[in-house]
């Protein structure tokens, strides 16, 4: 019962929607260190489907129950009064852009897309995998399919492995400056959001870096802008891994992606005045 809380409960798969096209991640560009990260990951699980058949009863799936990681310098909260609505790990690449007629210049940020997939459980009953997901998602290729939904597979099989988290939504901006996220999908509608930047602190030195060794990207809280569905009032992105570009333009082209995964947490409600 455990396992398939860890497995299976979580996910609420569903198709894939209108967006920019989704990185597709190679698998051949994995990391060295990937068995590595498998194992831990595996071993972690094991931990935990043994320990799951001494309790009385079953992990409950209530998101509520989550967490937040704390940022590893000092950001605000969720405002009084917001409540956590979903959580989810983000997998896909920062956007950067660079001057080819300099080599001095330095990358600049163009936005980001990502697919977002559905750890509210995981998030709930075991935030210590969660916090490795990202890590995990880095290394591996995500097996995008369009098959056909059905009653017996709950949608498209398209799935985080080797997690198996579905697919809860999508990220990405509409400008330079508005990050957007879409939960709306056709089983379930939580809400649709741009965001504005309020608070942004260097992730953790020994966060994960990404498939070229690239340092981690910033952790961020965002507030949502008018036009906001779903009561989504707050997003934080935490846990990041990978996606900082290199410091300077020096040998790259005038358009990249770097790999990035992350976790976001997105709340909802009316802030306490």
């Amino acid at each position: 019962m455990q396992f398939q809380i860890l497995l299976g409960a979580a996910l609420s798969a569903t198709t894939i929607f209108a967006a920019p096209t989704w990185p597709q991640v190679k698998v051949d560009a994995a990391m060295t260190d990937g068995i590595e990260t498998v194992s831990e990951y595996f071993n972690m699980l094991a931990r935990k489907v043994e320990a799951g058949k001494l309790m009385t009863a079953p992990p409950v799936c209530d998101v509520s129950k989550a967490q937040m990681p704390l940022a590893p310098s000092p950001m605000e909260g969720p405002a009084a009064g917001l409540v956590l609505k979903h959580v989810a790990v983000g997998r896909g690449t920062q956007n950067y852009t660079c001057d080819t007629t300099d080599e001095t210049a330095v990358p600049v940020a163009a936005g980001a897309v990502a697919t977002l997939f559905n750890a509210n459980c995981v998030a709930s009953a075991y935030p210590d995998l969660l916090h490795l997901l990202p890590k995990l998602s880095l290394r591996f290729d995500l097996p995008f399919t369009t098959a056909a939904a059905s009653d017996e597979d709950e949608g498209a099989a398209q799935r985080m492995g080797p997690a198996d988290l579905a697919i809860s939504g999508t990220h990405y901006f509409t400008d330079a400056t508005t990050p957007f996220f879409n939960l709306d999908t056709p089983r379930a509608e939580l809400g649709e959001a741009g965001c504005a930047k309020e608070e942004a602190t260097p992730a953790p030195a020994d966060a994960p870096t990404g498939q070229g060794g690239e340092p981690a990207v910033a952790w961020l809280r965002l507030s949502t802008r008018e036009g906001a569905t779903g009561g989504l009032r707050e997003v934080y992105r935490v846990e990041t891994a990978g996606g900082s570009p290199p410091e300077s333009c020096q040998g790259m082209p005038a358009a990249f992606e770097v790999q990035y995964a992350a976790e976001y947490w997105f709340y909802e409600g009316v802030p306490e005045s």
